[in-house]
């Protein structure tokens, strides 16, 4: 496996949330293949960025490359992939992703992939590590709108794998 270079993240969020797809991320020692993500820019009204750096958001503006975590409804946290130009507020949300030996149906949720690998508010804006195994992306991966959010619902930033066959 080789590590994923920091110039990787640098693209838009867009760009780079299909060519997370089948890649590895390393939180404390898991190794998780990346199932599903969605992208979120700064002129995206669904996006944390979108009003504008917060205490909340600013691991979001960068560098890319980092962590990007947050709690939401009281009860789950989401780990997000900093991406585009340093100061811009993008990110790539990891919606789900497989740990060999784990049940998958732990981990296809944003929520529940955090729980099982332990991550909290310690991980934000820590340096991701990610890791490229030579599998592509697949060509017939899956777009569709974005799942959880109730503006730009419409807007087809979510990819994630076909089903098994």
């Amino acid at each position: 496996m080789q590590p994923l270079p920091p110039a990787f993240a640098e693209a838009d969020a867009t760009q780079v949330a299909p060519r997370l797809l089948n890649k590895w991320l390393s939180v404390r020692g898991t190794m998780a293949r990346i199932t599903e993500v969605e992208a979120y820019t700064a002129d995206d009204p669904a996006s944390h960025s979108f009003r504008g750096r917060t205490s909340r958001n600013a691991a979001m503006f960068g560098p890319p490359g980092l962590w990007y975590v947050y709690f939401v409804y009281g009860m789950h946290h989401c780990l997000n992939l900093v991406t585009g130009p340093d100061g811009d507020g993008q990110a790539v949300l990891i919606r789900s992703v497989r740990i060999e030996g784990v049940d998958p149906r732990l981990t296809n949720g944003p929520g529940r992939l955090t729980k099982v690998i332990g991550i909290d508010l310690a991980d934000n804006a820590t340096h991701a590590e990610l890791f490229d195994d030579g599998v592509a992306p697949p060509p017939d991966a899956v777009t569709t709108p974005r799942i959880g959010i109730t503006k730009a619902v419409e807007w087809p930033r979510r990819w994630l794998l076909p089903p098994a066959r």
